[in-house]
């Protein structure tokens, strides 16, 4: 199957129960430990809330998983900037401090 040129790939998964069917580009086992993953965050926070419908467990699981990816997207943008300033510093023409005779 080809979809704009890009396999598509189709993988039957299981979240919280239900039974999915993912498609996408990516490879058939990343799509499943996607859906693992949000799984296992799912029964993470009805473990800890116990009279959430699923549907609440699956907000709060978004939030949940949302403000993981803020977070990590936030150190990442402060290492990026970090890491070009360490760059520009090194490509700055050095300046010399030396003593300076004066005529």
């Amino acid at each position: 199957m080809e979809n704009g040129g890009e396999l598509e790939n189709r993988v039957e998964v299981e979240i919280f129960g239900e039974g999915y069917i993912l498609k996408g580009s990516e490879p058939p086992e990343y799509m499943q430990m996607l859906a693992q993953y949000v799984n296992k965050r799912m029964r993470q926070v009805v473990t800890r809330n116990p009279r959430l419908s699923t549907a609440k467990a699956a907000i709060l699981t978004a939030l949940n998983i949302a403000d993981e990816l803020m977070k990590l997207q936030k150190e990442f943008d402060q290492l990026t900037r970090a890491k070009l300033e360490e760059e520009r510093k090194k490509q700055a023409p050095k300046k010399h401090l030396g003593n300076q005779l004066r005529a």
